[in-house]
C-alpha cells in the first residue's frame, strides 16, 4: 500500500509534486472545476497506474493537461478552430478534442485516434505543469463512478493509499468539469456541457452521437451511494420533508432549508455547480438514504449541473 502524501500548494510543495510525476508517479492536484489525478501523459506505466488507481474503465479517454497553449502542438494536431477556441478560452475550463499525434499512447488516448487537452486556469495547477514540464493526464481524482472531488480532504476518502501525493489548494471554485468540445471541424460540437456554456462557444448542436471521444461522458458519474432524487424549484423543502416522513435520513440541496434536515442551502446554478459534489458526498458521509435536489433551468451553466445531477440519479 502507497503511503499518500499530503503537500502543500507552496513552491516546495509543488517542486515535489513535479518531481513524483516526472518519475511516474501519481499526483492529485487541484484545477478550477475539480481535483484532477495527474500521470505523465506520455508514460503508458504511469497511465495504466492511473487506471488501476481509479478503477476507470480502459475505453474512457483522459484529459491531457498542459501548461501552457505552445505545447499543444506537442500532443494534438492543432485546427483554426481549436487555435480561436484556445485564444478565446485558455486558461480555462474548456477541453479540445482534436486529432492525436503519434507521441500520445494509445492508453491516455482510450483507444481513439484524439486526445482530449485543455490548459486549466487554477494558478497551482498552472505551475505544477510548468515545474513538471510534461503533459499531464488528469481525470478527476476520485474512484470511477463516485462524485468528483473538490477538496483535498474528498480525494483522501478515495484515493489514500492508491497514489503517492495530493496537492492542496483548497476548494475548487467551479465544481464541476469541463466543457469538452470537438473541434477538428469548423464549427465546435460539444460533447459534455460545463461552464464554459455552448452560448459562449457559438455551438447549438448536439455532440452526442460522439460521446465516446469525450471524457466522462459514458459511463454513470457523479453518483453518491444514498439515492438522489430530483425535485422541481421551490419544492425541495416539502419533498424532503414526506421523505423524512417515511423514516427514511434524508439531506437537501435547496434554495432554502426544510426543518430539522441537513440542508445545502444554494442561490442559482453557478452556486449549485460549486457545491454539489461537496453535498453529495456529506449525504453520504451521513449515511443518509436519499439526497433531494432541486433541478435548475437547463440553460447556460444549469445545463452542465442538470447533466450531472441526471447521471447521479442514474437516469437515462
Amino acid at each position: 500500500m502507497t503511503t499518500t502524501r499530503l503537500l502543500p500548494a507552496d513552491p516546495d510543495g509543488i517542486a515535489a509534486a513535479a518531481r513524483l510525476l516526472c518519475a511516474g508517479e501519481l499526483v492529485a492536484f487541484p484545477t478550477e472545476t475539480v481535483y484532477g489525478l495527474g500521470a505523465s501523459a506520455l508514460d503508458p506505466a504511469a497511465v495504466a497506474a492511473l487506471f488501476e488507481a481509479k478503477d476507470r474503465p480502459a475505453d474512457n479517454p483522459l484529459i491531457v493537461h498542459l501548461g501552457d497553449d505552445d505545447q499543444l502542438d506537442r500532443v494534438a494536431h492543432r485546427t483554426p478552430l481549436a487555435t480561436r477556441l484556445a485564444a478565446d478560452h485558455w486558461p480555462g475550463p474548456l477541453t479540445l478534442v482534436l486529432d492525436a499525434r503519434p507521441e500520445v499512447p494509445e492508453i491516455t488516448r482510450g483507444g481513439h485516434p484524439t486526445v482530449a487537452v485543455r490548459v486549466p486556469g487554477h494558478p497551482i495547477a498552472r505551475r505544477l505543469l510548468v515545474a513538471a514540464g510534461v503533459p499531464v493526464a488528469a481525470p478527476s481524482a476520485n474512484r470511477s463512478g463516485r462524485p468528483s472531488p473538490t477538496t483535498a480532504a474528498h480525494v483522501a476518502e478515495d484515493l489514500d493509499g492508491r497514489i503517492a501525493a495530493i496537492v492542496d489548494g483548497g476548494p475548487c471554485p467551479i465544481g464541476v468539469e469541463s466543457t469538452v468540445v470537438d473541434a477538428r471541424g469548423s464549427r465546435p460540437v460539444v460533447l459534455r456541457d460545463g461552464t464554459v456554456t455552448r452560448e459562449q462557444l457559438g455551438a447549438d448542436d448536439d455532440g452526442a452521437a460522439a460521446t465516446a471521444a469525450s471524457p466522462g461522458a459514458r459511463y454513470r458519474h457523479y453518483a453518491p451511494t444514498c439515492q438522489v432524487r430530483l425535485a422541481d424549484p421551490g419544492t425541495g423543502p416539502d419533498v424532503a420533508t414526506e421523505a423524512a416522513a417515511t423514516g427514511l435520513r434524508v439531506h437537501l440541496v435547496a434554495g432554502s432549508p426544510a426543518r430539522d434536515i441537513p440542508t445545502t442551502v444554494v442561490d442559482g446554478p453557478d452556486e449549485l455547480a460549486a457545491r454539489l459534489y461537496a453535498a453529495l458526498r456529506a449525504a453520504d458521509d451521513d449515511r443518509a438514504d436519499v439526497i433531494v435536489v432541486e433541478t435548475v433551468d437547463a440553460t447556460g451553466v444549469g445545463r452542465a449541473v442538470m447533466d450531472r445531477l441526471v447521471r447521479a440519479a442514474g437516469r437515462p
